[in-house]
C-alpha cells in the first residue's frame, strides 16, 4: 500500500474522511451534482419565503441567509457557488423567491443575494477544510459568512436608495445581528451533529 493510500485508510478508520464536505458523502455522479445544485437554489428560495418585516427598513428577515450558508457549507465552493448562482439568476429573470415572493435586480435587497454567492464559496472552501466539524469552528464559519454578505448587501443598499451608510447600517445590519446569532447556534448544533453521525457509521 502507498503512503498517500496509507494516509487515506487512516483517515477513514480514525472518522476524519479530510477534505470531504457532507455532500460528498452521496455517491458522486454528474446526476448527483446537478440534483444538488438545484436542491440548494430550491431551499434557499424556500427558505426566503419565511419572512418578518422589518420596520423602518427595506430588507425583511429571512431564513434565506441561513439556507445559503447552509447550502455553501454542505454542498462545498463550487457546488455552493452554482446553486446560489442559480437562485440569484432564476430570481433575476423573474422566478418569485426571492424574500417575500419578490424577484428582479431592481429591489433594495439584491445586494445580499449577490453577498451570498461570495460567502457560499468563503464557508464552502473552510467547511472543505474541516471547519463544520466541531462547534466552535462552524460558529465562526457561520458568522464570517455572514459578515461576507453584509459586506456586498450593505452598501448595495446604500447606493440603491441613496441611504448614507450609517442610515444602511442601521437598517441593513444591526436589526439582524441577533437572528444571525441564532442562526450559528443552530448550525453548531445541526452541523457538527450530523459528521458524529456519519463517523459512527
Amino acid at each position: 500500500m502507498s503512503t498517500a493510500a496509507a494516509t487515506s485508510a487512516l483517515h477513514q478508520q480514525g472518522g476524519i474522511r479530510a477534505g470531504l464536505v457532507l455532500a460528498d458523502l452521496v455517491p458522486a455522479s454528474r446526476v448527483r451534482d446537478v440534483a444538488l445544485v438545484v436542491g440548494g437554489a430550491a431551499l434557499t428560495g424556500i427558505a426566503a419565503q419565511f419572512a418578518v418585516p422589518v420596520p423602518g427598513s427595506p430588507v425583511p428577515v429571512t431564513g434565506q441567509t441561513f439556507a445559503a450558508l447552509l447550502v455553501g457549507t454542505t454542498l462545498g465552493a463550487r457546488r455552493g457557488l452554482f446553486a446560489l448562482a442559480l437562485y440569484a439568476m432564476a430570481g433575476a429573470a423573474g422566478v418569485p423567491w426571492f424574500a417575500e415572493g419578490g424577484s428582479g435586480i431592481g429591489m433594495p435587497s439584491f445586494g445580499y443575494v449577490l453577498g451570498m454567492l461570495l460567502a457560499a464559496v468563503v464557508v464552502g472552501s473552510l467547511a472543505r477544510r474541516g471547519a463544520d466539524r466541531s462547534v466552535w469552528r462552524t460558529a465562526g464559519t457561520m458568522l464570517l459568512g455572514s459578515a461576507v454578505i453584509y459586506a456586498v448587501g450593505v452598501p448595495y443598499l446604500a447606493l440603491a436608495t441613496g441611504m448614507s451608510a450609517s442610515a444602511a447600517i442601521a437598517a441593513g445590519l444591526t436589526p439582524f445581528l441577533i437572528g444571525d446569532a441564532l442562526k450559528a447556534a443552530l448550525a453548531m448544533g445541526v452541523l457538527p451533529t450530523a459528521w458524529r453521525f456519519v463517523n459512527k457509521r
